[in-house]
C-alpha cells in the first residue's frame, strides 16, 4: 500500500496540530521534513520514541515540533508511523502537511488509518466502528459501549456463536453427506440448545439496540403546550442559557427552535413549537401546524401546563393527541410558584411522570432531570457489560436472529436436518458480515465513509 499522510487534529487554531504519515516510506518521508536535534536522523530513531526538532522545506525552518515514531507492526495502523506534531495555526498545520505530500506521500481517504488497521490484522471491522462511536460519544454510557467494542467484546460474542454454528454445520453436513459412515448422531436436544443459546445472544443485543440509538443520537423532544405557559422559558432552563424568546405576549413563539441539551447522561434534541390552540392568525396559524407536525414526528413530548389555570379544552385535546399517538410523555406543571388551580389526579390519567416547576428557578432543572432519567434510563444497564449495536450491526442481528429463529421452529416441528442446516448457515452469513470476517468491499467502504480523514 502506498503511504499516506493527513491531519488528525481538527483544522483551527489551538495549541498544537498533528500530521499523521503511514506506510512503508513513512520514516523516509519524514527524514525529508524533520531535522530532530536529539539524533542524526530519523532513521536513527526506535519505535515509540520521540525526538525534538526542526520541520523544514529545502533547508529552511519552517516550524519547530516533535516527530512521534511508531515502528511496524507495533503501531495503530500495523505500518511504519510517524507523527509530527507542530503548533496549531491553520497556515503552519496545512504547509507541514503540504510537505509531507511534496516529498512522496499520498492524500489519506476518510478513515484511511482504521482501516489500514484492519486490514492488517489490528482490529476487526466492529472494532474499527467502536473508534467513531468513542470520538462521536456524547456521555458516560455511550463511550462505556464504544469502549467495550473497542476492546472486541462485540466481536467476542458474536464469535462465540458463530464458531458454535459453524461447529453444528461441520456435525450435520457430514451426517448428512456420509450417512452409511459410522458417525456419531446429531442430538436434537444438544442442537436445541446451541439455537437457543444463540437466539439468546443476538436477541439481547437487539433488544439493547434501541436504548443505545437514544443514547448515541439524543431523544428527539418536542416541548408542548398552549401559547404562555411557559414553553419557552422552560427551554432556556434546560439548555442553560436564553435560546427561546420569552415574553408576556401569548403566541410569541411561531416557529419551530431546535436545540440539544444534555440531561445528566442523556442528550435531548429539544423542539420549543408555537403554542397549540385554534387561531384565526395566519401566520400563528401556520405554527400550530408546524408543532402538530413534530409531535407526530417526535419520540418524546414534555407537555407543559399552567398550574394557574384550570385545564380546558385545548390542554385536553393536547393530552388526548399525545396518549393517541402513544409517545412518552413528562408532564410539566408550570407556574408552581403560583396559587395552584389543577388537580393533578386529572393529570395522572394521562401519565404518571408528572413534576412540579417554576422554569423560572434554574434550580428545579434537576427534577426535570431526575423525571426524564427515570423514563430513559435502562434500569438492567450495566456499563460493564452492555453493548449498543449500530444501525449496520444491528440489520446483521436481525437477520441472524430471524434464521436462528427458523431453524429452531423447523426442529421444533420435525423437519428434516436439511431445513435446518439452510436457516443455520444463513445465520452464520449474517453474523460474519457483522464481524466483518465476511463481508464486501461494498459494506468495508461504506463503513468506513463515515470516518474522518485522519482517522
Amino acid at each position: 500500500m502506498s503511504t499516506v499522510c493527513a491531519i488528525s487534529t481538527p483544522l483551527a487554531e489551538g495549541g498544537i496540530s498533528v500530521i499523521r504519515i503511514s506506510g512503508e516510506n513513512a520514516l523516509s518521508v519524514a527524514e525529508k521534513v524533520f531535522k530532530p536535534f536529539t539524533c542524526a536522523s530519523v532513521a536513527d530513531m526506535q519505535g515509540y520514541t520521540c525526538a525534538y526538532g526542526q520541520i523544514c522545506d529545502n533547508g529552511r525552518t519552517v516550524d519547530d515540533g516533535v516527530l512521534t515514531v511508531f515502528r511496524a507492526p507495533h503501531s495503530y495502523t500495523g505500518e511504519d508511523v510517524c507523527e509530527i506534531s507542530c503548533h496549531g495555526g491553520i497556515y503552519v498545520t496545512k504547509k507541514v502537511l503540504r510537505l509531507c505530500l511534496d516529498n512522496g506521500c499520498e492524500p489519506a481517504q476518510a478513515g484511511e488509518f482504521t482501516k489500514r488497521a484492519m486490514l492488517n490484522g489490528k482490529l476487526s471491522l466492529t472494532q474499527a466502528e467502536a473508534v467513531m462511536d468513542t470520538i462521536a460519544a456524547q456521555g458516560e454510557y455511550a463511550l462505556a459501549s464504544a469502549n467495550l467494542t473497542r476492546q472486541g467484546s462485540l466481536f467476542g460474542r458474536i464469535h462465540e456463536v458463530t464458531d458454535e454454528l459453524v461447529k453444528l454445520l461441520g456435525e450435520l453436513a457430514a451426517w448428512v453427506d456420509y450417512p452409511e459412515d459410522d458417525l456419531p448422531t446429531v442430538e436434537e436436544d444438544a442442537l436445541r440448545s446451541s439455537l437457543q443459546n444463540a437466539l439468546a445472544v443476538t436477541g439481547r443485543l437487539i433488544a439493547d439496540h434501541d436504548n443505545g440509538m437514544l443514547i448515541k443520537q439524543g431523544i428527539d423532544t418536542v416541548i408542548a403546550g398552549k401559547p404562555n405557559v411557559g414553553k419557552s422559558t422552560l427551554m432556556n432552563l434546560l439548555l442553560g442559557y436564553d435560546r427561546s424568546i420569552v415574553t408576556e405576549v401569548a403566541g410569541t413563539t411561531r416557529d419551530v427552535i431546535e436545540e440539544s441539551a444534555r440531561l445528566g447522561e442523556l442528550v435531548f434534541r429539544l423542539s420549543d413549537t408555537a403554542g397549540i390552540r385554534d387561531t384565526e392568525d395566519r401566520v400563528e396559524k401556520i405554527g400550530v401546524e408546524m408543532a402538530e407536525k413534530r409531535l407526530d414526528e417526535c419520540m418524546f413530548v414534555i407537555a407543559v401546563f399552567d398550574t394557574s389555570v384550570k385545564p380546558d379544552e385545548d390542554d385536553v385535546a393536547l393530552l388526548e393527541k399525545v396518549r393517541e399517538l402513544g409517545k412518552r410523555t413528562l408532564i410539566v406543571l408550570n407556574k408552581s410558584d403560583l396559587e395552584s388551580a389543577v388537580d393533578e389526579g386529572f393529570f395522572k390519567e394521562y401519565s404518571e411522570n408528572i413534576v412540579y416547576i417554576s422554569a423560572k428557578n434554574r434550580d428545579d432543572r434537576a427534577q426535570i432531570q431526575a423525571a426524564v432519567e427515570k423514563i430513559f434510563t435502562p434500569g438492567n444497564y450495566d456499563m460493564n457489560s452492555t453493548i449498543f449495536a449500530n444501525e449496520r450491526q444491528k440489520k446483521c442481528l436481525d437477520k441472524a436472529h430471524e434464521h436462528l429463529s427458523a431453524a429452531l421452529d423447523a426442529l421444533n416441528m420435525g423437519e428434516t436436518l436439511d431445513a435446518v442446516t439452510v436457516m443455520i448457515d444463513y445465520a452464520a452469513d449474517s453474523l460474519l458480515e457483522l464481524t466483518g470476517e465476511k463481508a464486501t468491499e461494498a459494506v468495508v467502504a461504506e463503513v468506513f465513509s463515515k470516518f474522518c480523514v485522519g482517522k
